[in-house]
Protein backbone atom coordinates (compact mmCIF):
# COMPACT_ATOMS: atom_id res chain seq x y z
CA UNK A 1 0.00 0.00 0.00
CA UNK A 2 1.65 3.62 -1.36
CA UNK A 3 1.54 6.11 1.23
CA UNK A 4 -0.27 9.64 0.68
CA UNK A 5 2.46 12.38 -0.44
CA UNK A 6 2.67 14.80 2.14
CA UNK A 7 3.31 18.93 1.19
CA UNK A 8 4.23 21.34 3.24
CA UNK A 9 1.29 24.53 4.38
CA UNK A 10 1.02 26.46 0.81
CA UNK A 11 3.43 24.04 -1.19
CA UNK A 12 1.14 21.42 -2.94
CA UNK A 13 1.71 21.01 -7.02
CA UNK A 14 -0.83 22.86 -8.94
CA UNK A 15 -3.30 20.45 -9.91
CA UNK A 16 -4.30 19.87 -6.68
CA UNK A 17 -6.90 21.33 -4.21
CA UNK A 18 -8.29 21.08 -0.84
CA UNK A 19 -12.38 20.47 -0.15
CA UNK A 20 -12.60 23.85 0.17
CA UNK A 21 -10.84 25.08 -2.99
CA UNK A 22 -12.57 22.76 -5.19
CA UNK A 23 -15.86 24.19 -3.39
CA UNK A 24 -14.81 27.86 -4.50
CA UNK A 25 -14.42 26.40 -7.99
CA UNK A 26 -17.91 24.87 -8.15
CA UNK A 27 -16.18 21.37 -8.01
CA UNK A 28 -16.54 18.39 -5.51
CA UNK A 29 -14.29 15.50 -5.34
CA UNK A 30 -16.39 13.28 -6.68
CA UNK A 31 -15.70 9.43 -5.45
CA UNK A 32 -11.90 9.80 -6.10
CA UNK A 33 -9.52 8.81 -3.79
CA UNK A 34 -6.80 11.31 -1.72
CA UNK A 35 -4.01 12.11 -3.72
CA UNK A 36 -2.20 13.92 -0.97
CA UNK A 37 -2.31 15.83 2.24
CA UNK A 38 -1.45 19.37 3.47
CA UNK A 39 0.25 19.40 6.83
CA UNK A 40 0.65 22.70 8.82
CA UNK A 41 2.55 22.46 11.62
CA UNK A 42 1.91 23.39 15.20
CA UNK A 43 4.21 24.42 18.46
CA UNK A 44 1.93 22.26 20.58
CA UNK A 45 -0.08 20.19 18.97
CA UNK A 46 0.05 17.97 16.14
CA UNK A 47 0.04 19.51 12.73
CA UNK A 48 -3.14 20.58 10.94
CA UNK A 49 -4.21 18.57 7.81
CA UNK A 50 -5.91 18.67 4.86
CA UNK A 51 -6.54 16.30 2.26
CA UNK A 52 -5.83 16.97 -1.67
CA UNK A 53 -7.74 15.88 -4.72
CA UNK A 54 -7.01 16.34 -8.29
CA UNK A 55 -8.89 19.44 -9.73
CA UNK A 56 -9.27 17.53 -13.96
CA UNK A 57 -10.99 14.59 -11.89
CA UNK A 58 -13.63 16.59 -10.07
CA UNK A 59 -16.96 17.03 -10.51
CA UNK A 60 -19.01 19.85 -11.22
CA UNK A 61 -21.35 20.33 -7.85
CA UNK A 62 -24.87 18.94 -7.75
CA UNK A 63 -27.69 21.64 -7.92
CA UNK A 64 -29.94 22.34 -5.83
CA UNK A 65 -33.41 20.59 -6.27
CA UNK A 66 -36.62 22.22 -4.79
CA UNK A 67 -36.69 19.61 -2.47
CA UNK A 68 -33.59 20.43 -1.05
CA UNK A 69 -34.53 24.16 -0.67
CA UNK A 70 -37.75 22.92 1.08
CA UNK A 71 -36.09 20.88 3.28
CA UNK A 72 -33.46 23.05 4.51
CA UNK A 73 -35.78 25.96 4.82
CA UNK A 74 -37.78 23.53 6.86
CA UNK A 75 -34.33 22.47 9.28
CA UNK A 76 -33.58 26.08 9.56
CA UNK A 77 -37.10 27.14 10.99
CA UNK A 78 -36.91 24.28 13.02
CA UNK A 79 -33.92 25.99 14.76
CA UNK A 80 -36.32 28.77 15.78
CA UNK A 81 -38.60 27.08 17.15
CA UNK A 82 -38.34 27.18 21.22
CA UNK A 83 -39.43 23.78 22.57
CA UNK A 84 -40.18 25.08 25.84
CA UNK A 85 -42.67 27.78 24.19
CA UNK A 86 -42.98 26.64 20.91
CA UNK A 87 -42.79 30.63 19.64
CA UNK A 88 -40.69 31.39 16.95
CA UNK A 89 -37.90 32.89 18.04
CA UNK A 90 -36.60 35.34 15.42
CA UNK A 91 -33.27 33.99 16.17
CA UNK A 92 -31.55 30.30 15.83
CA UNK A 93 -31.70 29.04 19.20
CA UNK A 94 -28.03 28.52 20.71
CA UNK A 95 -27.48 24.77 21.44
CA UNK A 96 -26.12 25.88 24.46
CA UNK A 97 -29.36 27.15 25.69
CA UNK A 98 -31.32 25.33 24.15
CA UNK A 99 -34.40 27.45 24.88
CA UNK A 100 -35.03 30.95 23.59
CA UNK A 101 -33.60 33.65 26.02
CA UNK A 102 -36.81 34.52 27.62
CA UNK A 103 -37.41 31.14 28.78
CA UNK A 104 -33.61 30.34 29.52
CA UNK A 105 -33.63 34.21 31.73
CA UNK A 106 -37.19 34.55 33.10
CA UNK A 107 -36.35 36.72 35.94
CA UNK A 108 -34.45 39.03 33.47
CA UNK A 109 -37.12 39.69 31.32
CA UNK A 110 -39.21 40.83 34.22
CA UNK A 111 -36.53 42.90 35.97
CA UNK A 112 -36.05 44.45 32.28
CA UNK A 113 -39.97 45.48 32.15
Amino acid sequence: MASLPVYRWRLAPDGLATRRQLRALGLRPGGQDVAGQLERPRRHRGPLVAYLYLIEQAKPVRPMTPAKWAALAKANAARRICPECRRDAGYVIPPSLGMCAPCAYPDEQRAAA
